[in-house]
Formats: C-alpha cells, sequence, structure tokens
C-alpha cells in the first residue's frame, strides 16, 4: 500500500480507482470534500488517517463541523446527522468496505462459474434492495440455493453481495460465493463488498474469500 495526496480536481471515481491500484490518500489525518458522484450517491469514506466526504456541500461547512484530527467524528452520529439533515438524506448504514482483485487462474474461474445459473428475480428482496443502489445488476444461483448479485454502485465501481440458503449455511458456501464474485469480475478488475462488521459470518467468509479491508463508508441516501 502507498499513499498520494489528494489534488482539488479529484473525484470520489479517481479516490476509488486509485485505492483498487493501492494508491491511499496520504494518511494525514485530514478530511477532503469531492462533489457527490451522482445524483443518487453521497457518502462519507474513512481510510486509514483520511476522510473522504463526498456531498454537494460547500467544503467550508464540513470543515466548520468538524474538529482538525478528529477523524472518529466525521463517522459518528452528529456529523452525519447534520450532514443528512443538510443534503435531505438518511445514514443508510456504515459498512466495512472489502475490495479483491479479479481471479487470475482461467481453471479455478471456470469452475466456479460453472456452478452459476443465471436468473431473474426482480421479486426477491435482495434483488429489489440491490437495484436502489446499483445499475446494471445481474443475479446469479447455484445448487446450494446461494444468491450471488453483481452491479455498478458507489462511483461506478463494480461490487457484490450475496446470500445463502438458511439451511446450507456454515458449510463455506459464503466464501465461496464470495470467491466466485471475483471469477465474475473482468480479468484485471477488482470488485468491491460492503459488510456491516457486526455481520461476522459474513465478514469472515469475504475474508476467506481473498478479501481484504480497506476502509468504512457510510451511505446517504434519499
Amino acid at each position: 500500500m502507498t499513499s498520494q495526496p489528494v489534488t482539488p480536481a479529484d473525484t470520489l471515481a479517481d479516490i476509488l480507482r486509485g485505492v483498487e491500484r493501492g494508491m491511499f490518500p496520504a494518511p494525514d489525518l485530514s478530511v477532503t470534500v469531492v462533489p457527490a458522484p451522482s445524483e443518487r450517491d453521497t457518502c462519507v469514506i474513512g481510510l486509514t488517517a483520511h476522510i473522504v466526504v463526498a456531498a454537494d456541500v460547500d467544503p467550508a461547512w464540513v470543515h466548520r463541523q468538524l474538529t482538525p484530527g478528529d477523524l472518529s467524528a466525521p463517522l459518528n452520529p452528529p456529523f452525519l446527522e447534520a450532514l443528512s439533515n443538510l443534503t435531505g438524506r438518511r445514514v443508510n448504514a456504515i459498512d466495512a468496505m472489502l475490495l479483491a482483485s479479479a481471479l487470475p487462474d482461467d481453471a479455478e474461474r471456470a469452475e466456479l462459474l460453472a456452478g452459476l445459473t443465471e436468473v431473474t428475480a426482480d421479486e426477491h428482496p435482495r434483488v429489489r434492495r440491490a437495484r436502489r443502489y446499483r445499475e446494471g445488476i445481474r443475479v446469479y444461483v447455484d445448487a446450494a440455493g446461494g444468491m450471488l448479485l453483481t452491479g455498478y454502485g458507489l462511483a461506478g465501481r463494480l461490487e457484490c453481495a450475496l446470500e445463502v440458503a438458511e439451511d446450507s449455511r456454515g458449510m463455506g458456501n459464503g466464501r465461496r460465493l464470495a470467491r466466485t464474485a471475483r471469477a465474475l469480475a473482468p480479468v484485471g478488475a477488482h470488485i468491491w463488498a460492503q459488510v456491516t462488521p457486526g455481520n461476522a459470518a459474513s465478514f469472515r467468509a469475504f475474508l476467506a474469500a481473498g478479501y481484504l479491508p480497506v476502509g468504512s463508508e457510510a451511505l446517504l441516501v434519499r
């Protein structure tokens, strides 16, 4: 992992693409304010010793709310509530951001993808929820009753989500689905997952599938 300064011209997409390449904003205890990447997306992202606020607000307003050097405050309720009120949004969740590269092994990719079937499942609650936050949703199921979704979410990043059937939990199916998501990513690309830290089973599954925690995020939704 290396670091680089954030310039005034950088967007959230630039920052996230940098993280995919292992280039993080400088750990200088600062808060960077960039425009919201879309009408849908407003967020606060916590990286190592650096916070990024992606919102259509005056940067001076952001800095007035915060004590310099206090990097816990931007992801705590008082600031998030103030930002929510200013933007007319609500905080959806505070999640860990996990990141993995696409699988490079063609044989492993083929083996994992052979167990998937792409389906249309618009009425499934997880699919309905995904369509609120992502574009280009694709839905897959496997023989164990698991579901895997991919789509383009925050600042155009490729994201995944999964669900393991209740009667097949504790048997490594979550880890397999998380790794299969890496097989769905184009070679040379990366895929992201957002996991609530309290969901220990899901967190462990993604870690076991080769994803690395790179930060935390609070999405503000309409």
